[in-house]
């Protein structure tokens, strides 16, 4: 393997950056944690010397991370994931957008972007729908949408937020197990994969809102699908969301900076390491 100078970018430090600085300590890489809160994106600046030779994007927040990728593009490096990956994945309608282009399974979506149009969006849908925000993680503010007094109250809501959460991204309501699965793709490799089942008093499968890890075998049509997913939106090292419907899987979400603190104990598989190992395979600018 060759020396390679790398990067990690964020702007919290949780598990899984702490796991990556150690999983290149032990294969002797220069590894330099940037805090992206501490940088200065000066157009008239086209060194890039500072940041090595590839950069792991990390930050959490859509917009820092958006806006730090483009300037590092800018100074012709090579961040993983892409601007347009970023740009894709962090945006729930540009995914859909771009798997119903690629003929990849997904949830029947309806954009609107009035309350009105909302409403007959969700007639549409059969009277049952889930609604989300087209920017957002860990299942904050989706809603599911069980019937027309539901709906009306929760659209209505919406409309005294801002902007952005008046973009109604809404989905058809899938018949599903009470769980979810989600795949780790590391360049073309799907080197792990969970299900995550949703806790007794909610049903979004979220970790974070108190859904169960359980190791999910990675069968050839859920490697298939996920690796068809995570090329259409541009690769690197994605979490692909998949439902199990009574029509085959659905792909329904893609994780740019995708957290992986939960799967590695209950999968044994070393997913910082694997990281890692992609990052040193990519050629050099």
């Amino acid at each position: 393997m060759r020396t390679l100078k790398l990067s990690i970018l964020y702007d919290v430090i949780r598990w899984e950056e702490k796991a990556l600085y150690q999983a290149a300590l032990k294969r002797g890489i220069e590894i330099k944690m940037i805090d992206v809160k501490d940088i200065e994106m000066d157009s008239e600046v086209t060194d890039g010397d500072r940041y090595g030779d590839i950069i792991l994007q990390r930050t959490v927040s859509y917009y820092r991370s958006l806006h730090s990728t483009a300037y590092l593009e800018f100074l012709d490096k090579k961040v993983i994931n892409s601007l347009k990956t970023s740009i894709i994945t962090g945006n729930k309608f540009f995914t859909t957008l771009v798997l119903k282009k690629h003929g990849i399974p997904t949830p029947r979506t309806i954009v609107t972007v009035t309350e009105r149009a909302a409403l007959r969006a969700f007639d549409k849908l059969g009277g049952k729908a889930v609604l989300k925000p087209v920017i957002g993680s860990w299942g904050r503010l989706v809603a599911l949408l069980e019937n027309k007094i539901a709906a009306k109250a929760i659209i209505e809501s919406r409309e005294l937020m801002y902007p952005v959460y008046q973009i109604y991204y809404m989905q058809e309501f899938i018949n599903r197990p009470p769980r979810d699965i989600r795949t780790f793709v590391i360049g073309d490799r799907v080197v792990a994969a969970i299900y995550r089942y949703q806790p007794e008093d909610d049903w979004r499968t979220n970790t974070s809102r108190g859904g169960k890890a359980v190791k999910c075998e990675i069968t050839t049509e859920l490697e298939e699908i996920s690796l068809k997913a995570a090329k259409a939106v541009g690769g690197g090292v994605l979490g692909v969301d998949i439902m199990e419907s009574e029509n085959g899987y659905l792909v329904h979400e893609i994780n740019n900076t995708t957290e992986f603190r939960n799967t590695v104990p209950v999968t044994g598989i070393d997913i910082p390491a694997l990281i890692i190992e992609y990052l040193q395979s990519i050629p050099k600018r």
